[in-house]
């Protein structure tokens, strides 16, 4: 059965985005973005809220920026024809491989884990992924933790008053003092 991840960058106090709404401390170097092409890699299917849905619209076109390094253009030509589900009660259309949900997320997920395949179903934002993890649907959590305290904002974990046993599964260690750390849930 597809897994369902929940992979972000997250501040060593715990938050995705500060308390100005900026993560402009998430800019990857070289070898944590490298990480982050590899990890798409391994993902069948991209579940975003609309605010990451929206960030993320920039590599739709990115492509045709002749500033791009190698790395960039491989990013983007790896994102761009990923399938992605938008959930949002905003949005009337979307761009690019996406789709509105058409279901709630507990029947997309179930809908996903059925298709054939053995490619990550990947979450996210942090909205989306409590909700998600609420349920119990997350099997893994990927956290990307920079060494900063930003003080407040979006929380990377669901603040819900549920426990939740994790086995860690890998850890990584960058150059620019960023620890990768991967816990597979404890079922």
């Amino acid at each position: 059965m597809r897994s369902v991840t929940y992979s972000m960058s997250v501040s060593l106090d715990g938050y995705i985005v500060g308390p100005d709404g900026g993560f402009d401390w998430t800019t990857p170097d070289k070898d944590v973005f490298r990480f982050w092409i590899d990890e798409i890699r391994e993902v069948g299917v991209h579940l975003l809220g609309r605010r990451l849905y929206e960030t993320m619209l920039y590599w739709e076109t990115a492509d045709r920026n002749p500033s791009l390094d190698d790395d960039e253009l491989e990013w983007a030509a790896l994102w761009n024809p990923l399938p992605k589900v938008v959930f949002s009660t905003t949005l009337t259309e979307v761009q690019g491989n996406a789709r509105l949900a058409s279901g709630s997320l507990a029947e997309e997920i179930e809908r996903l884990r059925a298709e054939p395949g053995e490619d990550d179903i990947a979450i996210g934002g942090a909205t989306l992924a409590s909700e998600a993890a609420a349920m119990g649907l997350i099997d893994e959590y990927r956290a990307m933790v920079h060494p900063v305290l930003v003080g407040g904002g979006i929380p990377f974990f669901p603040q819900h008053e549920r426990r939740v046993d994790l086995e860690l599964v890998e850890t990584r260690t960058f150059s620019s003092r960023v620890v990768y750390l991967r816990y597979r849930v404890a079922r």
